[in-house]
């Protein structure tokens, strides 16, 4: 007589499990690059993700797949402010919500900064992301330029390496005066404006004489100590 078989076991559980080390993963990885930028490893990822380093191999082959699938996202919602910017009723208004909100996400995360301000990363998925954001870039430097509200020098090429002049701004500061960029972006945004007028109000404060020498210490000597 023929023994009943036991159920194999359902395939979903272990797709759900799958799902769970994936989103584990990315959450990690965004921890671990937003901290020390694209250097790290997939390593250090699986380490903070409490997984073997095998199963992050498993879902993502390489970095390239890890960063692809962390940083599409984050490139949608620059796409949106720059939307969200072209609605805006006073074309400066649009012009400088959008830089500053690029900004602060790039303050607050080292790989995204890396990724998008360079070409190293995300040759696929990426860089169609970063291409999709480029007419809407294009389209708010004109704007503001026909409201005659921004420089007419500038050119949408510029904006990526304002934003470069930021981002260095946040690596040099960001151990010992995080915000500070905010600063330095309020002097930069009156600079491109078409006809500069009162200064605006500066956010933050400005290095005193010894925590400039702190900065440069931290930057330059990253494993010593003045």
């Amino acid at each position: 007589m023929a023994r009943d078989l036991a159920p194999a076991a359902p395939a979903r559980p272990l797709r759900r499990d799958a799902e769970l080390n994936r989103q584990r993963i990315i959450a990690a990885a965004r921890d671990v690059f937003g901290e020390r930028g694209l250097e790290a490893t997939l390593d250090d990822v699986a380490h903070h993700a409490g997984v073997g380093v095998g199963t992050v191999y498993r879902r993502f082959p390489s970095k390239e797949h890890l960063v692809e699938a962390m940083f599409v996202d984050q490139f949608e919602t620059i796409r949106e402010f720059a939307e969200e910017a072209l609605r805006a009723e006073d074309p400066w208004e649009g012009f400088a919500d959008f830089t500053w909100r690029a900004a602060e996400l790039h303050a607050g995360d080292r790989g995204l900064r890396e990724v998008m301000l360079s070409n190293v990363f995300g040759q696929e998925r990426v860089a169609e992301a970063k291409s999709r954001m480029v007419p809407l870039i294009t389209q708010l430097v004109e704007r503001a330029q026909a409201a005659g509200v921004l420089r007419s020098d500038i050119v949408p090429t510029d904006m990526p390496l304002l934003h470069q002049m930021i981002g260095s701004v946040i690596e040099f500061t960001h151990g010992i005066q995080p915000d500070l960029w905010r600063r330095c972006l309020a002097m930069l945004l009156d600079g491109l404006r078409a006809e500069p007028g009162r200064a605006t109000p500066l956010p933050h404060p400005p290095l005193d004489v010894e925590a400039l020498e702190e900065v440069m210490c931290s930057f330059r000597l990253p494993k010593l100590r003045c």
